[in-house]
């Protein structure tokens, strides 16, 4: 019996050896993509997934810096999770957001919720001083007209100053809806007062 309980133990630690034991993991995909050997030193350091070297490699390929990288990494692992927002970092990048906005947005854990909002708020036309001021409230947690409120009521005719004013009031989603309903009825009533001019019957 003691044999048997010796072999058992020797069979757990072996298995436990082995579960513990990691993949070596391939960085060559981020060496190719031009990532300096500095910079995946540091990376190294990190110690990130297999799943994470294949986001940077992504983020690397479209372009993105060493720093913006590994900055993302390091936000992400504060939080106590994987990096995996490689496509809404870059779709950002290409709408014209900058580095600092972009880690300003993972460092607030809300990178791939804010993404598609922020995205959508330049194609609507509006200035880069009210999108930062729209998603900083955002990331702040107030209450915030969402892109597609913020659309509805450029729609109806208001300025761009008067939607900053409305969403710095920090409407609540149904006060927000009701403004909207409001504006786009005098819109669409507006839209129906002509005149029919008809003929005389001789």
């Amino acid at each position: 019996m003691g044999k048997s309980h010796a072999l058992l133990a020797v069979c757990a630690l072996a298995a436990l050896a082995g579960c513990q034991k990691q993949a070596k993991l391939d960085y060559t995909s981020l060496d190719q993509s031009g990532m300096w050997s500095s910079s995946l030193g540091e990376l190294k350091g990190l110690k990130p997934s297999s799943l994470e070297i294949a986001q940077l490699t992504k983020l690397k390929q479209a372009g993105a810096s060493d720093d913006l990288c590994l900055a993302l990494l390091k936000a992400t692992h504060a939080h106590g999770h994987e990096f995996s927002s490689a496509d809404s970092a870059i779709d950002l990048s290409r709408s014209g957001y900058g580095d600092a906005q972009i880690l300003e947005m993972a460092q607030s854990d809300q990178l791939d919720i804010l993404s598609g909002e922020a995205v959508t708020l330049k194609l609507i036309g509006l200035s880069t001083s009210t999108v930062e001021e729209v998603l900083h409230r955002r990331i702040q947690g107030l209450p915030t007209l969402t892109s597609e409120q913020i659309g509805r009521l450029k729609n109806t005719g208001m300025s761009e100053k008067q939607i900053l004013e409305i969403v710095n009031q920090g409407l609540s989603d149904q006060q927000a809806e009701a403004l909207i309903a409001q504006r786009e009825a005098v819109r669409n009533h507006s839209n129906t007062g002509f005149v029919r001019v008809r003929g005389r019957k001789h």
